[in-house]
């Protein structure tokens, strides 16, 4: 698999619940090992956050990044459930 594969793979945890993608590696420049994948994860349209794992936390790389470990999922608090209201402009 060549990097530009591996960037941008969905990721899923040992549940098989989707995380998020590939964005970015870490490589150790004497050995040329990866020591951290950062994550974006998708938490709903409006926010993206990131998590930086160890590559040893993947337990396979395919169709699809599956981790050895569960990622929990935040809890929706009051603001993110909130209705966000866009204004659009119709120019006729």
């Amino acid at each position: 698999m060549q990097i530009k594969e591996f960037l941008g793979s969905v990721v899923l945890d040992k549940n098989a619940y989707e995380v998020g993608k590939v964005s970015n590696m870490d490589f150790d420049v004497a050995s040329g090992k990866i020591e951290t994948v950062t994550l974006t994860l998708q938490n709903n349209i409006f926010s993206k956050d990131e998590l930086e794992i160890n590559f040893d936390d993947i337990e396979t790389i395919g169709a699809y990044v599956i981790l050895n470990k569960e990622i929990p999922k935040e809890e929706e608090t009051e603001e993110s459930s909130e209705t966000v209201e866009i204004e659009i402009d119709d120019e006729d």
